[in-house]
């Protein structure tokens, strides 16, 4: 019987896309506190290969865990979810300039 593995997913935002086939992911969690047990977000930021580019900023992204591609790169990029609006905002605004 042959045992499928499954790979670690996250799904995040993309915050920089200015590396050359590396884009950076901000991932939104919540936790509550211990204590007051009041709820609070983390966001942590984590570097993404992207192969072929097709990422940019603003656009929310599923990234797979892969093997170690560098010293801060774990992850590679699965499937671009949705497109930013902010991207192609700004897009425009560069044109009517």
């Amino acid at each position: 019987m042959e045992t499928e593995r499954k790979t670690k997913t996250m799904i995040g935002r993309v915050v920089s896309d200015k590396m050359d086939k590396t884009v950076v992911v901000a991932v939104e969690t919540r936790r509550q506190h211990p204590i007051y047990k009041k709820s609070y977000r983390v966001v942590k930021k984590y570097k993404v290969h992207d192969e072929t580019g097709t990422a940019h900023y603003g656009d929310t992204v599923e990234m797979l865990a892969t093997r170690p591609l560098s010293r801060t790169k774990h992850w590679r990029l699965g499937r671009v979810l949705t497109k930013g609006e902010v991207a192609e905002s700004a897009e425009l605004k560069e044109i009517s300039k």
